[in-house]
């Protein structure tokens, strides 16, 4: 059974692999390798639960093959795998709420940092398939953006089982460059936790926001600038 195991998690680890992902999209007029080795270890896991002396064990291999599929199913229906833009804010806090993992960006879309900061979230989004991507429009979620006390734009407000763990906030802890590498914002998230398996909790300061006509002249003001926007300014 432990050997079942073993090729089970393999075959999950391959097709959540971005690799995987992008290799599929290639000329499907040529055999894609990782389909064959997919197909392969499809075969070999059924060949050896099929062959088992002990019923129980392959009943059981069959539901632990099963059950991995429609997990890994449900999790792409859910968004994993994918960097996506919510509008609705209650479904955004649903979905904050729910997630074990959930890294959350709030921008605006006249601010260049934020296309920067969306550019290295969307290529982390797959490397990271237990992990929830999102995106978020301010003037959408103004409650989320009193209630977090989003100040500074981007940020990327982090979530662990529901608590707001972390954030990164402008790109000061980026290198104050916006040529830094997805390596980097993946070191931050990493410190935080919101891509691994990390039990911890964060209390978020309660900070008043200004009104929404505030933000808009605000935004008109500085949405060229290179520099991270502050709501304060």
């Amino acid at each position: 059974m432990s050997s079942q195991n073993s090729k089970i998690t393999q075959l999950s680890s391959r097709l959540t692999d971005p690799m995987h992902s992008s290799s599929s999209r290639e000329d499907n007029r040529r055999s894609d390798p990782d389909e064959d080795d997919d197909d392969a270890i499809f075969a070999e896991l059924e060949a050896e639960i099929e062959n088992a002396d002990d019923a129980g064990m392959r009943e059981r291999g069959m539901r632990a093959l099963q059950a991995e599929m429609e997990r890994l199913q449900q999790l792409r229906q859910g968004g994993h795998g994918r960097y996506d833009e919510i509008t609705d804010e209650k479904e955004v806090i649903r979905v904050s709420a729910h997630e074990p993992s959930c890294v959350v960006h709030f921008y605006h879309t006249e601010f260049k940092r934020c296309q920067i900061m969306d550019k290295h979230l969307a290529q982390l989004a797959p490397k990271y398939f237990g992990t929830r991507f999102l995106r978020v429009f301010v003037e959408n979620v103004p409650w989320l953006v009193e209630k977090l006390g989003v100040k500074v734009l981007p940020c990327v407000v982090c979530f662990v089982d529901g608590v707001t763990k972390g954030r990164v906030v402008g790109f000061e802890e980026l290198g104050n460059t916006d040529t830094f590498e997805t390596a980097t914002l993946e070191f931050q998230l990493l410190n935080i936790g919101v891509i691994q398996k990390a039990e911890s909790s964060f209390t978020t300061p309660q900070i008043t926001y200004g009104a929404k006509s505030s933000f808009r002249q605000q935004i008109r003001r500085g949405g060229e600038d290179d520099s991270d926007f502050d709501l304060d300014d």
